[in-house]
């Protein structure tokens, strides 16, 4: 499939899941916007995780080159299914971050990164990409390589800068607003988070 084709299934996807939604919500990076991705929904189903998870594998295996990808490491709760995904795609490890109490995204459970490994990082939505800079540095903290990023889904319309190469299955220019201007807010609807982070 050419990359218009697979932006479309992916978006029929999540679609057909329900997974698309329109409303009022406050994302992860705390702007306001009047749609949101619930990937959770449309990943629910594992034909359709395997799916995008084959295809992201292999745009970022291009991306970085075609050399062997060692870890993919991805920020929970979101890249949690994705980033298995691809890293089974890849025949690669799999890792994932999480916030500590004091909400600095930091490796637990055991998880290592070894020097001079070879690494991708993998969200399912971007909107500003702050998740994904804060695992790309924990990754270089540990001397190792970051090839590329990838997501599901790029919200911010190619904008979102994480200092290397990245791709998206589909990329959307979607509308968000800073709290202080959401013309939603202004007009007194209700304000949602159905992210896997409080509001």
């Amino acid at each position: 499939m050419n990359r218009s084709e697979v932006a479309e299934t992916t978006l029929e996807l999540f679609n057909k899941t329900g997974a698309y939604l329109k409303g009022h919500f406050r994302l992860t990076s705390g702007l306001h916007s009047p749609e949101y991705l619930q990937c959770a929904l449309v990943l629910a189903n594992p034909p359709y995780a395997e799916k995008f998870g084959s295809e992201l594998a292999r745009k970022l295996h291009a991306l970085a080159g075609g050399e062997k990808i060692d870890i993919v490491v991805a920020p929970a709760m979101g890249g949690l299914i994705i980033g298995h995904e691809v890293a089974r795609a890849l025949g690669a490890r799999f890792l994932f971050t999480e916030r500590d109490a004091s909400g600095k995204m930091t490796l637990r459970r055991g998880f290592e990164i070894d020097a001079g490994e070879r690494a991708v990082v993998v969200e399912d939505v971007i909107t500003t990409g702050g998740s994904l800079r804060e695992v790309i540095d924990l990754i270089r903290a540990a001397r190792a390589q970051v090839a590329a990023a990838g997501s599901i889904i790029d919200r911010s319309g190619g904008a979102a800068d994480l200092g290397l190469k990245r791709v998206a299955l589909a990329t959307l220019e979607a509308t968000s607003y800073t709290e202080d201007v959401c013309p939603l807010c202004k007009a007194g609807q209700l304000v949602v988070k159905p992210g896997s982070r409080p509001a």
